[in-house]
């Protein structure tokens, strides 16, 4: 079975974000969405998540349930990045086309936990519309 891992904060879900796990969902089995957690989201953006982890993770299930996707959302781990990826060894990572992550130096650090882990940027749903930072302004 191919695992893919998702992540992303997910706060006012939204048309692209449901785009994004889509994506994801076709390029394998089985898919595992990460929600970043309240402290993660404040560390990284600099502000609160407009929604608490537990409605965000809930929110995720939810639509995978009703969109008959095979998969969960569970919750990331507090510091350590890598943590939830050493716990489930994905095949694959798909990373959605606005996160700040660098695909060449997450790709070594994969590399240096002895996994074959790879990794996927995916398209973006009319980024222009489907953005959360503008559809809060």
């Amino acid at each position: 079975m191919k695992t893919v891992l998702a992540s992303g904060t997910f706060d006012l879900f939204h048309p692209g974000h449901a785009a994004y796990l889509q994506q994801a969902a076709t390029l394998g089995d089985y898919l595992i969405v990460v929600v970043a957690r309240d402290v993660n989201v404040q560390k990284i953006k600099n502000k609160q998540a407009g929604q608490g982890e537990e409605i965000r993770r809930k929110k995720i299930n939810d639509f995978l349930t009703s969109s008959s996707l095979p998969g969960r959302a569970v919750l990331g781990f507090k510091g350590e990045r890598l943590a939830v990826i050493k716990k489930y060894k994905p095949d694959i990572i798909a990373l959605g086309y606005d996160q700040s992550v660098s695909e060449k130096k997450l790709q070594a650090e994969i590399e240096l936990l002895g996994l074959k882990t790879k990794i996927k940027r995916l398209k973006s749903h009319y980024p222009e519309k489907y953005k959360t930072s503008l559809m809060i302004n």
